[in-house]
């Protein structure tokens, strides 16, 4: 997959991050890597401990890179003095064999190291370049179809646990937005909220009554539920799993009166489809839970002692 295309502006770092990369570290190297990771690495306790060289690390594919600062955040666990050059930075394209960051420091920390870092990059590249794709057809449909604007590309909680942050920060990287974070966040009445409360309108009252004038929104299944959330003035509607035909007609219906996303099997191919209709937002798990990796490699280059 192609990582051209215009780098998205860098959102905010997650506060989470150094926890996300101490967990991947004690997961890797034990409980006790902080005082005796090099005890933990018995492949690479055989390197001399004043050994010292240079790295690369090259990207096999093109992609649009992200996750860089986790990177940094695992050596800088390990070892201070090593030290790590980036040629890209995230959010940007990067092309198949090109090296993208350049590394020098104590090789028995960059060998400890090696696995850890990379997989964050792999993973937040990966969830990255997946979301500059879907970014691209969403604007390209929009833009065939003559519709005023692109729907807003939009991720979910279907995200790998201990790592939404990151996730969500490579969703932003690569071009969509994010839903909320949490259930906190937002108020969404999806199908099985709708069921314990009672229906549409009740659910909406319930939402309402116990939390006044703060937004809500609401699921839909058909389009008769659809009209009850628009006779109960929701601000938000979601329609799930709804046919292209639907989505039209509920478009014109709903006269922008409300805000209307679509969810249910917005692939990549679907987006091409679906963009074009005139909704206001189309949220996608696969953004998250249906990555795959970006395939890096760090290789070491003119190792010697100190």
């Amino acid at each position: 997959m192609s990582g051209a295309g215009p780098a998205a502006p860098r959102p905010a770092l997650p506060d989470d991050l150094e926890r996300q990369v101490a967990a991947a570290l004690r997961e890797d190297l034990g409980a006790d890597w902080g005082e005796n990771w090099g005890d933990n690495d018995p492949s690479g306790a055989l390197v001399p401990a004043g050994h010292r060289c240079e790295a690369a690390v090259y990207s096999r594919e093109d992609a649009v890179l992200c996750g860089t600062a986790w990177f940094d955040q695992v050596f800088r666990s390990i070892d201070p003095g090593i030290e790590c050059a980036w040629r890209r930075n995230d959010g940007e394209g990067i092309a198949a064999g090109q090296v993208v960051c350049r590394l020098q420091g104590p090789t028995r920390a960059l060998l400890s190291g090696e696995r850890t870092a990379l997989n964050f990059l792999q993973l937040l590249s990966g969830t990255a370049t997946f979301s500059r794709a879907f970014a691209a057809a969403a604007a390209t449909a929009a833009e065939r179809a003559g519709v005023p604007a692109a729907p807003c590309v939009l991720d979910t909680r279907k995200t790998l646990p201990g790592l939404r942050s990151a996730q969500k920060y490579a969703v932003a990287c690569g071009g969509c937005r994010n839903h909320r974070r949490n259930l906190g966040e937002a108020i969404l009445l999806k199908e099985n909220h709708i069921a314990a409360l009672g229906g549409v309108a009740a659910a909406l009252r319930a939402a309402r009554q116990r939390h006044g004038a703060r937004p809500v929104e609401i699921e839909v299944q058909n389009p008769r539920q659809l009209q009850e959330a628009l006779e109960q003035r929701a601000e938000r509607i979601l329609l799930d799993n709804f046919s292209p035909a639907q989505i039209a007609a509920a478009v014109r219906d709903s006269r922008q009166r409300a805000q209307l996303e679509v969810s249910g099997g917005v692939t990549l191919a679907a987006v091409t489809e679906l963009a074009g209709l005139g909704m206001d937002f189309l949220s996608c798990g696969a953004l998250t839970k249906d990555v795959r990796a970006v395939d890096f490699s760090l290789r070491l280059d003119g190792a010697g002692e100190s």
